[in-house]
């Protein structure tokens, strides 16, 4: 048997099936202040080794060291955000929920700035929150929806009109004040886990 059929059990281009796990159980929600000693370990674990990459759970693990209140959390879970914020995740998830207007890396890149310039950002861990935070209070949306309205690639080339110019830029702000709303929602109150 050929070493390229795809027959063959020990092939070097056979891949092992998709590992199914789940990082956070619904045990660990129940009661977050009872998680065993491994479990704890297989948190920290996906958190250092980027497994885990959507806002839901990050903010389910964070939900649960919440509740441990122990120091060897924070820095894990601090990391974990500024990774998930840093790695374009934010993003690629912002603009999985703006699918007729693609939320702006502009905007999201600005308040990543505003925020490391901001010496209030110290009052909590949470990068993501800072910056989601930060779009929504400086009015960031408005600004960088303007922006690329009047924006000559988006109109073919030709110089759009200024009614033209306020139907995008408000057809963008609708849409990505909606997406960004919905990631703030993950929270019900500020996030103030200190740094």
């Amino acid at each position: 048997m050929s070493t390229y059929s795809s027959s063959s059990q020990d092939s070097i281009y056979s891949a092992p099936g998709p590992r199914q796990y789940a990082v956070v159980t619904p045990g660990m929600m129940s009661n977050p202040q009872s998680i065993s000693a491994n479990d704890k370990a297989q948190l920290l674990s996906a958190l250092r080794t980027h497994r885990v990459n959507t806002l839901t759970e990050l903010r389910r693990i964070e939900r649960i060291f919440s509740a441990l209140n122990t120091p060897d959390v924070k820095e894990p879970m601090t990391t974990a955000w500024a990774y998930y914020v840093n790695s374009n995740n934010l993003l690629n998830e912002l603009r999985g929920l703006t699918k007729n207007y693609p939320f702006s890396s502009e905007c999201i890149e600005e308040a990543k700035w505003q925020t490391t310039e901001d010496p209030a950002s110290t009052r909590s861990s949470n990068y993501c929150w800072l910056v989601l935070s930060k779009i929504k209070n400086k009015g960031l949306i408005a600004k960088h929806a303007r922006l690329l309205a009047v924006k000559p690639t988006m109109w073919g080339g030709r110089t759009p009109t200024a009614a033209g110019v306020e139907k995008l830029a408000t057809a963008c702000i609708n849409e990505w004040t909606r997406a960004l709303d919905q990631m703030l929602r993950n929270w019900s109150t500020a996030s103030t886990s200190g740094r």
